[in-house]
């Protein structure tokens, strides 16, 4: 781990002030400090590096969407053809235990291009198009460490790191930007293919999926003919960024937007796979990796370019024929056994890289930040982060263990830890394809629900983590327990509520209301009938009583999420008062299982011990795409010391969700009291 640190910019970590968030609206990126400062250090680079500016290398990276391990010829694939993949690891190094540090989208391309653990940098799961958080402009990613050496970047594809213009790659160092600003299932388009504008379906609240160039939308994906281009168009911007640019340092990054479904692949590959359409697009990216390479070499660069090929997690397997496989791991996309985190990977770097070699040490997408810094004499960033330099692997020197141990998170929970060839699982709950049918062609199957307990598994002799050795090994356990706990105290964990010592927050944008609110019941006592979800537990009970509105945004930690339960929330105001009305404030976004309060009870009390009810109301969960905030209001006559909510969830979510029969959730925010006037 790379341990350095520097205090955050900005008046609060994770906090994107209106002020700043104004000027990264209106100031155009190429005036940026940090972007003046890079041109002045790339002018300097020849002195203070070593290398000369045709002496740098240049970097491509190729990133799949929900790729599996065994989706390459090299890595076992029989049902379609990888020729060129193939020959890339012909030519090049197969990695066999490489990682990404989240098996989920946006958490995981944070962490390609930061080089830091997703709960370092505030980043979880996949932003949507209703998601108002996004990488912070403070982070300093790949695009600019190199811009500091006089690199020119492109990236060509899916971003998936915020979709407002404060986040998007022209504001994290890209020179270029042409694709999609997050999933291309983040449409108002069924998994049939059928529009769902104008319907109470569920897809239905989102907007078109707009296609960018820059920082401005230029084209719409409406349909599966339109998904059919996404490869072919990422394959072209590519090929012309390395024609126009070769001549000087460059960084190519192309996140491919398949093999995510909906899948679409060009009427040159269709047909082509026995396997079907999942093998038809995973032939249509492996031409694109041709494309590429016969690039470099028209281009006289390929001996001066390291190309790296990986994914940004395991299949999404309950798609059946349209997911790909993870075999021999276990599990896929959504859960952190090795299916889901481990990943393809083969790099290519003719003169230094031995050709036809294998790598088994442990190494991950984290790891590209500082290899590439150390290739390119370019500075590290200042604060800390937790990629490891790989190029002794690269130069061949196997035996070298550059990375010791790994932490496995998902969505802020650590749920095992690794180091050699030892990987302990913790108790937890994952999402499972164990048990259930997966869907086909193109509609999706039923998740299970798995269970884990605290496990220990050897993966050099049990890659595929079927047997639990955790009795014969007491002392590797201790070990990594320990190891465990030094990843709580430095990153944090929301299964054992622990908050990371050395973690920055995400990009925020203002709220869309006033955050601040003056009521009785600010700084009072509150106290809960059961605690919020771990996922969802801001800053506890008093989250309710600070003041703060929370914005529109369920990540937002001003809301306390409750999963499947009721609620009663007791604010004692220290001395009784008349009061006059109790205003509460609830969050609907039904896409992530979180509905309006099925019904609500306001009592009062000034003993404590006896309440009168004055307020109860209930209502049936109605089908809404809109995700808004709703803050209701109740009179109140009469003088009282302690108000009770009691907050009653739908507990399930309705027949007519897709989730139909799971957990409901229901968030809460502030608490309002007033006084009679």
């Amino acid at each position: 781990m790379v341990v350095q640190s520097i205090e955050r910019k900005g008046e609060e970590r994770g906090i994107l002030p209106v002020p700043a968030a104004r000027a990264l609206w209106q100031t155009p990126r190429m005036l940026s400090p940090r972007f003046l400062t890079g041109i002045l250090a790339a002018t300097l680079a020849q002195g203070t590096h070593g290398a000369t500016a045709t002496e740098l290398p240049n970097f491509v990276v190729i990133f799949t969407d929900d790729q599996g391990y065994a989706d390459v010829g090299c890595y076992g694939a029989t049902e379609f053809e990888t020729p060129n993949l193939d020959r890339l690891a012909r030519e090049g190094m197969r990695f066999t235990d490489f990682h990404v540090s989240q098996a989920v989208c946006s958490a995981s391309r944070a962490s390609l291009l930061t080089g830091c653990y997703a709960e370092r940098v505030g980043i979880q799961g996949a932003l949507n198009a209703q998601s108002r958080i996004g990488l912070h402009p403070d982070e300093e990613t790949i695009a600019e460490i190199l811009a500091a050496r006089g690199y020119r970047s492109g990236i060509f594809g899916k971003w998936h790191l915020g979709h407002h213009e404060p986040f998007l790659p022209l504001q994290h160092g890209f020179d270029e930007f042409a694709g999609l600003p997050y999933s291309n299932d983040m449409w108002p388009v069924g998994y049939d293919g059928r529009s769902q504008r104008g319907t109470e379906e569920q897809k239905s609240f989102y907007p078109e999926l707009k296609y960018y160039e820059g920082n401005a939308p230029v084209d719409v994906i409406a349909d599966l003919a339109d998904q059919d281009t996404l490869t072919t168009r990422a394959t072209r911007r590519a090929v012309e960024f390395l024609e126009q640019h070769h001549s000087r340092p460059f960084f190519l990054y192309v996140p491919h937007s398949m093999p995510h479904v909906p899948l679409g692949v060009s009427d040159r590959f269709r047909g082509k796979s026995p396997q079907g359409l999942y093998g038809d697009v995973m032939m249509e990216i492996d031409w694109s990796v041709g494309e590429i390479l016969d690039a470099l070499e028209r281009c006289g660069v390929a001996d001066d370019t390291l190309v790296v090929f990986t994914s940004d997690n395991g299949p999404w397997l309950n798609f059946g024929n349209h997911a790909g496989s993870a075999s021999p791991l276990r599990e896929g996309k959504g859960n952190m056994w090795e299916g889901g985190c481990r990943v393809p990977c083969i790099m290519r770097w003719p003169a230094t890289i031995p050709a036809g070699s294998t790598c088994h040490q442990l190494a991950a997408t984290m790891d590209l930040l500082p290899t590439f810094a150390a290739l390119a004499g370019a500075s590290l960033p200042a604060h800390t982060i937790d990629g490891v330099n790989l190029v002794p692997l690269l130069k061949g020197q196997v035996d070298v263990r550059p990375r010791e141990s790994l932490a496995y998170y998902y969505n802020a929970e650590l749920v095992a830890v690794r180091r050699g060839p030892w990987k302990l699982m913790f108790p937890h709950h994952y999402r499972s394809y164990a048990g259930v049918e997966p869907g086909r062609d193109g509609l999706p199957g039923p998740y299970s629900r798995g269970q884990s307990e605290l496990s220990l598994f050897h993966l050099e002799r049990d890659v595929g983590e079927k047997t639990d050795v955790l009795s014969d090994h007491p002392e590797v356990v201790a070990e990594l327990q320990q190891l465990g706990e030094m990843f709580r105290t430095d990153l944090g964990d929301r299964r054992t509520k622990r908050t990371g010592k050395d973690t920055r927050g995400v990009g925020r944008l203002p709220p869309l209301r006033d955050p601040v609110v003056d009521h009785l019941a600010v700084g009072k006592s509150v106290r809960l009938s059961r605690p919020p979800s771990p996922r969802y537990q801001g800053l506890g009970a008093k989250t309710l009583s600070d003041g703060k509105l929370a914005s529109e945004d369920f990540h937002d930690p001003g809301w306390l999420g409750f999963e499947g339960e009721d609620v009663d929330i007791v604010i004692d105001l220290g001395e009784s008062v008349p009061l006059r009305e109790v205003r509460a404030s609830f969050l609907q976004d039904q896409r992530s299982w979180i509905f309006l309060p099925a019904g609500l009870q306001v009592a009062v009390s000034i003993d404590g011990d006896h309440y009168r009810t004055v307020h109860r109301s209930s209502q049936i969960a109605q089908h809404s795409p809109a995700q808004v905030t709703d803050e209701v209001s109740f009179p109140v006559s009469g003088i009282a010391r302690f108000v009770r909510v009691r907050v009653i969830g739908v507990k399930q979510c309705p027949d007519w969700h897709p989730g139909k029969g799971g957990k409901a959730w229901v968030f809460v925010d502030e608490i309002q009291l007033f006084e009679q006037s």
